[in-house]
């Protein structure tokens, strides 16, 4: 009876509350978070509404940095730059991840491989940004030395022609790598009895590829679009070492434009209300790729 008499009290003890530990941890982040992404979230739209060059207090303006947005050829030029970077950064990018993350699954899935090509990600834009620069510079470049060698010209990769393409191969091959890796991460997802079905239909290689493959890795090839996607439109390292937007305007995108306004000419009202407009295209764009790609499904269900 004793002992069950002191048994009693240990198994009515109420649970440990462990609410305080856990605010005590996500404090931190929830610092970082108000320090570094709110409050420069609603400085930023403020500012967008004013004229302000840091000598001087903020004046309210309205609208009118979005009005002189709206008439700014330079501003259009740089918007249409950015969308072709866009469009040949995600289209090549794209489609060299998918065809490293079969390979990888088809004839090895070898750890080490995996570090390989993950390595170039792990290189920061700016030291990828100044190898390239070293690579293909057009007079002291390693690229350049050869093809003189064998054709007696140089071609100047960072031409108004090709400044864009080239900086985009660069960032290509910084991130195809990581972003094959993800779609690996997908691949392995998709369960072997899949295959062996197409296989006993008599489908080839290239019909379960579009046919099961590809169907199945809806969901992470929407993510990947996604991140592909917005990293693109924030391109500005490879820019700013590279051609810094030359020449003549034929690679300033629109995140080097706003970045030249701000810490360039001290026009940060100016390039608040760009960077605003940047951030509704993105979340837009963002919306329109979820719903359209249904990233939130699968067909494995």
């Amino acid at each position: 009876m004793s002992t069950t008499a002191a048994a009693t009290p240990s198994l009515r003890r109420k649970p440990k509350d462990d609410r305080l530990l856990g605010i005590a941890f996500i404090i931190p982040a929830a610092i970082g978070l108000i320090a570094f992404y709110i409050w420069p979230l609603i400085r930023g739209i403020w500012l967008s509404f004013t004229e302000y060059n840091l000598l001087t207090p903020e004046q309210f303006t309205g609208l009118a940095n979005y009005r002189r947005m709206i008439g700014d050829s330079i501003f259009w030029n740089a918007v249409w730059v950015t969308l072709e970077y866009v469009v040949i950064n995600i289209g090549l990018q794209t489609i060299l991840a998918l065809i490293i993350a079969v390979l990888m699954q088809r004839l090895t899935q070898s750890t080490l491989v995996r570090s390989i090509v993950l390595t170039p990600y792990l290189v920061s834009n700016v030291v990828v940004a100044m190898l390239w620069l070293w690579i293909l510079d057009n007079t002291l470049g390693i690229s350049n030395e050869i093809i003189s060698a064998i054709t007696g010209e140089s071609v100047n990769f960072f031409s108004s022609a090709l400044a864009i393409p080239t900086i985009a191969v660069i960032n290509v091959w910084r991130h195809v790598g990581y972003t094959a890796l993800l779609i690996f991460a997908g691949l392995q997802s998709i369960p072997g009895t899949v295959y062996e079905a197409g296989k006993m239909d008599g489908a080839s290689e290239w019909t379960m590829f579009w046919k099961i493959t590809v169907p199945l890795l809806r969901p992470i090839l929407a993510l990947v679009l996604i991140m592909t996607m917005i990293g693109s439109f924030q391109v500005f390292d490879t820019v700013s070492v590279t051609t810094q937007g030359g020449p003549v305007n034929a690679s300033r995108v629109l995140q080097y434009y706003i970045y030249d306004m701000a810490f360039g000419r001290f026009q940060f009202g100016y390039a608040s209300a760009m960077a605003v407009g940047l951030l509704i295209v993105l979340a837009a764009i963002t919306i329109l790729q979820y719903r359209m790609t249904r990233a939130g499904e699968t067909d494995l269900d």
